[in-house]
């Protein structure tokens, strides 16, 4: 549950090397459906971060039109399915949403995306919450909804300069999830942040924009 805000702390840096854009990840209902809209708004040619979810997108675009993605990055992410389990607590989770007024993440939620040491950060909940309520009930329930397919198998048809980006203790992907990322795109880079849970970009913004922008410098 990130807008445009999960990037306020790299914007301004970022600029400095590229005309940055937000994509719209709010009004579909599948995945591919989402990569359409941001090729759709897209420039011929760009390069890509997605984070988490939007790094599912990030991966569909570059494979949907390799002739117009230069570089992609993704952040702490995955290429596995929606396991059963997460569906199971996906639709319970919907259930229980879709019967009251939505007051945005659970506190517990909120503290396991972020380092162990950083879950009393009252700035970095609130900037969390804010996004999350900003979006609402009906994002909320779609992005719930949503079921991520098993793109492990399609890695190898990346082909462009790729960044991996995980965190030392992020709690809501594995290691080894980025460690699959990055041997299943030929070329790609893995950068573990250190003292960073799952919210790289609010984290550790000027550790994640030095990674970009060496990224973007990869010709």
């Amino acid at each position: 549950m990130c807008d445009h805000r999960l990037w306020d702390f790299v914007v301004e840096d970022l600029s400095a090397v590229a005309d940055v854009s937000f994509g719209d990840l709010f009004r579909d209902p599948t995945i591919g459906e989402m990569a359409d809209r941001v090729l759709a708004q897209a420039p011929e040619t760009f390069a890509i971060a997605g984070f988490s979810m939007g790094g599912y997108i990030a991966r569909d675009v570059a494979l949907r039109a390799p002739d117009r993605v230069s570089h992609l990055a993704l952040l702490n992410t995955s290429a596995r399915r929606t396991s059963d389990k997460d569906l199971i607590r996906n639709r319970r989770m919907i259930e229980l949403a879709s019967a009251r007024p939505f007051t945005g993440m659970a506190p517990a939620s909120l503290k396991q995306a972020l380092h162990p040491d950083r879950g009393d950060d009252q700035a970095l909940l609130d900037h969390i919450q804010a996004m999350a309520r900003g979006l609402g009930k009906d994002v909320f329930l779609r992005q719930m909804g949503l079921v991520r397919e098993d793109g492990l198998a399609r890695l190898n048809e990346i082909t462009c300069p790729t960044l991996v980006v995980t965190g030392d203790a992020d709690r809501l992907r594995t290691m080894t999830e980025a460690e699959e990322l990055a041997e299943g795109i030929f070329g790609a880079s893995l950068a573990v942040v250190p003292d960073c849970g799952h919210m790289t970009p609010l984290e550790q913004p000027a550790r994640l924009v030095e990674l970009m922008t060496e990224w973007l410098a990869d010709a």
